[in-house]
């Protein structure tokens, strides 16, 4: 079965868009979290990001 990236219905906080790409990547997503703050201080790049995932991904089935 082909794996895809889709946002999580189970695991959100705002959109389940660190939750779903913590679940393609098998890890917790605390650390998808952590990191989109790092890349949000980091220039904003994070929120910009964020925002785009979250049009483009589609929700889980």
């Amino acid at each position: 079965m082909k794996k895809r990236l889709y946002k999580s219905t189970t695991d959100k906080k705002l959109d389940g868009v660190c939750g779903g790409i913590a679940e393609y990547f098998n890890i917790d997503s605390t650390i998808v979290r952590l990191a989109l703050v790092l890349f949000c201080l980091a220039g904003g790049s994070g929120i910009l990001a964020y925002i785009i995932a979250a049009i483009v991904i589609p929700r889980e089935p």
